[in-house]
């Protein structure tokens, strides 16, 4: 029998008590793969939906040789499996900021191509691509990271593919690993990259003539990556607002028992205020201010003011001088008079970034 000392060690390194038992949890699968014990490779058909968006001929002018290739066709499930396909390598990376959820892409990816297929994983997202940093995932790697959270496995960072030498560099890392696929695990920038790395990745690579994939898989918190019945909602979205409701219900729990507090929460989210409206549906605070909002009425700056200070005094003409008060972290930038003070130094940022360089550098 192990001592205490030995079996507190075996908890450290992600093997906790909670992790060890979400590990021993099915894997969750879409309905189109099979079961979660053994997902299939499925084909896919095209259907006769187009994508039709007012920016149409603009995307197919960047990405003439995709766009041309899919037709911007809508594909479907064709409900049987397709013939398993042996010899394929395929590379998956991270993009961005983590959310939960992304191990199990990996470990999605691992079972469907099972052991005639290889898959590689990305080390410190984008920019293990551009050094070629790749190692072979093995079946005890997506034991250990199934159903658990965070981007740890892999690693991510933020660097976008764009200039011509990024993406000889990436040619290069296709050469070297013989590389027949790159999976990218990202958000709407990610996705984004994703779209322009295949567009370069999509002939010319291989030795007859051929290339390599690209396939974008859509994460993010933030919300503001969805696309109709095509895509509700990323994963990530939900758990991140669970999390926060939680802790937004503990603090709004903590006011009602101290009844002398005024807490302001940021959420995140980015520009959009999609997590701030969540949380605030599942928790009821007493002030949600969402951006959106704000843009449309054309609220100042000192109007979003005098709107805080109406219901802080309000609640306390009835006794209640406490209350939470939530605000996406994008608000500023749909302020007027605050959006155009941006847009005033991002101008200046641009005319002057040899100075500001030089600044950095001392």
């Amino acid at each position: 029998m192990s001592t205490l000392v030995e079996q507190l060690i075996n908890t450290e390194a992600h093997k906790s008590l909670f992790e060890s038992a979400v590990r021993q949890l099915p894997l969750p699968v879409c309905a189109a793969f099979g079961s979660s014990d053994k997902p299939q490779p499925v084909s896919f058909s095209s259907t006769d939906r187009v994508l039709s968006t007012k920016d149409s001929e603009a995307v197919a002018k960047q990405f003439p040789r995709t766009v041309a290739a899919s037709g911007n066709v809508v594909l479907s499930s064709a409900g049987s499996r397709t013939t398993h396909i042996k010899g394929k390598r395929v590379a998956v990376l991270f993009s961005g900021g983590p959310a939960a959820g992304g191990h199990n892409v990996v470990c999605g990816l691992k079972r469907v191509l099972g052991s005639g297929n290889t898959l590689l994983g990305v080390k410190a997202g984008p920019k293990g691509l551009l050094e070629g940093s790749l190692f072979e995932i093995s079946d005890a790697d997506v034991d250990f990271v199934l159903n658990t959270g965070g981007f740890n496995f892999l690693g991510s960072d933020r660097t976008k593919i764009k200039s011509d030498a990024q993406f000889a560099q990436v040619r290069e890392t296709c050469i070297k690993h013989s590389l027949d696929a790159i999976v990218v695990v990202g958000g709407d920038d990610s996705n984004t990259n994703a779209a322009v790395l295949a567009e370069s990745l999509y002939r010319g690579v291989k030795a007859d003539g051929s290339g390599v994939q690209v396939i974008g898989v859509p994460k993010t918190i933030d919300g503001d990556l969805q696309l109709g019945d095509l895509l509700a909602i990323s994963f990530g979205f939900d758990t991140a607002t669970r999390i926060y409701s939680e802790m937004v219900g503990n603090i709004l729990q903590d006011t009602s028992s101290s009844l002398k507090y005024w807490h302001f929460v940021k959420l995140m989210g980015r520009s959009a205020s999609h997590v701030a409206l969540e949380v605030a549906l599942q928790t009821k605070p007493a002030i949600a201010i969402i951006s959106e909002e704000v843009s449309a009425r054309k609220m100042s700056l000192a109007s979003i003011i005098d709107s805080i200070a109406k219901v802080v005094v309000e609640r306390s003409h009835k006794g209640m001088n406490y209350g939470v008060l939530l605000a996406p972290e994008g608000l500023i930038e749909f302020i007027p008079e605050m959006n155009a003070m941006i847009a005033e130094l991002n101008d200046v940022l641009a005319h002057e970034a040899t100075a500001f360089a030089a600044l950095a550098d001392d």
